[in-house]
């Protein structure tokens, strides 16, 4: 007997990064030609030693630590986020507009619950972030393509003539998964004015905001005295902290709005990690200087990845930024079917632009994305010396 699959749930594509694991499993590679591995943007490191040891403390200590916790986030985790950002961005945030969650793509399923049901429509700019993708395949909402070209910024004009009767938001990342592209103020403003028009929510996930090149704050949305009607922030405390395995993001938004969000939360999660929390917590307190080096070694990195495209022959580096590159390539095979080819042929695993695309989109096939956040200059220096050696 088979047993009954929701058509949504068997409609949406596989998990890319699982999909590129199965590509490596079952081959070997030289220690002195060891396998580079840029699929998966996410640290492969622990925290810090003192976070750690925080975390410990807890555990051991903390009696709370172990229970269940409030459904939108402890409360002094929450005031800390709303008195930094308001610090960040010059803006006012209160903690009745913060919640926690298990990781930011809940923060983006959450929210996404609130706004938008089966036969909607959410706008999503292309290249996407594939989870994005995915949640709303399975919540049967269209996903609506907004091509970014060659440059990778998405244009508010533009999505202004994809706006229709069912569409409830727009998505923006920035600094965007997968272009690397860092979003200009007067992009960002653009939207929220757009989205205001149009009575839609702009969600502005801001994962990667701690490895920005640019100092200061990056828009002003939160200056905007009405901000909470139109805009929602996402954050995540992974990859500034090495958090990945404690699942710690954060939604931003109207007090109303966290008040249909923690339906979803209790029903999904009941409450988000407490060990992660207080991890969060102490991280955001104590950590600056800390991330402030993780920034510069970053940094480093994309200056590292823009240097080596300059000199790849064939290879063109549409954006870089943040953890990623994201690269054209100059063969006839398409993306998805030369991705196995590299691991096989250069020792070298990247996720085709194919994962990133609306099906069948000619750009993806010539696509790649490049997470270098693991690969450190001199993995990045061997990473276009076998790229060079690759032909068709």
């Amino acid at each position: 007997m088979t047993l009954p699959l929701n058509p949504a749930m068997a409609a949406t594509f596989p998990p890319p990064v699982m999909e590129a694991r199965r590509w490596i499993q079952g081959l070997s590679f030289p220690a002195d030609r060891p396998l580079l591995n840029l699929s998966q943007a996410a640290p492969v490191e622990p925290p810090p030693a003192e976070l750690r040891a925080a975390l410990a403390e807890a555990a051991l200590h903390d009696p709370q630590a172990h229970l269940y916790g409030p459904v939108l986030g402890l409360p002094a985790l929450r005031a800390e986020i709303a008195a930094q950002w308001s610090a960040a961005y010059g803006g006012r945030i209160e903690p009745a507009q913060v919640a926690i969650t298990q990781g930011c793509n809940q923060a983006f399923c959450a929210i996404m619950a609130t706004l938008a049901g089966a036969g909607d429509e959410v706008i999503l700019p292309t290249p996407w972030y594939f989870n994005h993708k995915m949640w709303l395949d399975m919540q049967g909402v269209m996903a609506v393509p907004l091509p970014t070209g060659p440059c990778l910024l998405p244009d508010a004009e533009e999505a202004a003539a994809l706006v229709g009767p069912r569409t409830r938001a727009i998505v923006l990342v920035s600094p965007n998964n997968p272009g690397g592209v860092e979003y200009p103020a007067a992009t960002l403003e653009a939207f929220r004015d757009l989205a205001r028009a149009r009575g839609l929510a702009l969600i502005v996930d801001e994962t990667y905001r701690d490895f920005d090149s640019r100092t200061g704050a990056p828009h002003a949305l939160f200056a905007d005295p009405d901000w909470d009607g139109v805009l929602v922030h996402l954050y995540s405390f992974s990859k500034a902290y090495r958090l990945t395995g404690h699942r710690v993001g954060a939604v931003v938004a109207s007090a109303a709005r966290l008040a249909q969000i923690e339906k979803f939360l209790d029903t999904v999660a009941i409450c988000p990690s407490q060990l992660g929390q207080i991890g969060a917590l102490w991280g955001i307190r104590n950590l600056a200087q800390w991330v402030a080096g993780e920034r510069a070694e970053i940094l480093a990195r994309r200056t590292a990845m823009v240097g080596g495209f300059s000199a790849l022959d064939g290879w063109t580096l549409l954006g870089c930024g943040a953890y990623f590159a994201y690269v054209e390539h100059p063969f006839d095979t398409p993306s998805d079917r030369l991705a196995p080819r590299l691991v096989q042929e250069a020792g070298v695993l990247l996720l085709p632009g194919t994962m990133f695309q609306p099906e069948g989109s000619e750009a993806g096939a010539r696509q790649f994305r490049m997470a270098f956040a693991n690969v450190d200059q001199a993995g990045i220096a061997e990473l276009f010396s076998r790229l060079a050696q690759v032909t068709d």
